[in-house]
């Protein structure tokens, strides 16, 4: 006796999700959120982020959500793949340190005349 394959219906388990075109070029914040949610698609492999990722592009090209939120949903698949950027209290200040003109002369002009001297 032979057994006759199994013909029930199977459900997908990992069906592919596509990357939304709905890229709008004249409206500048549309597109630049759409090139933020592009990147971000590009970079995931997983089915689950991409989902999230159209579904949070969807709403908003829908108007079901405000640009400040398309952002705050975002900024955590963004940081999957940057973490060096995202670290952090956004809030926290950052200093740079400065110094005056006059004192990067005097050890630019220091640094020559050691390196001219072989020091």
């Amino acid at each position: 006796m032979t057994q006759e394959p199994n013909t029930e219906d199977k459900p997908a388990t990992s069906t592919a999700v596509s990357k939304l075109l709905i890229d709008r070029p004249s409206d500048f914040r549309f597109h630049a959120a759409y090139l933020i949610y592009s990147s971000s698609w590009d970079k995931s492999t997983s089915q689950e982020t991409r989902t999230k990722l159209n579904e949070i592009m969807e709403a908003l090209s829908k108007n079901e959500m405000d640009y400040e939120r398309f952002y705050q949903e975002i900024k955590r698949y963004r940081a999957e793949f940057n973490p060096e950027h995202f670290s952090g209290d956004f809030r926290m200040k950052t200093f740079i340190e400065t110094q005056r003109k006059k004192d990067w002369r005097k050890r630019e002009d220091r640094d020559r005349r050691n390196a001219r001297h072989g020091r």
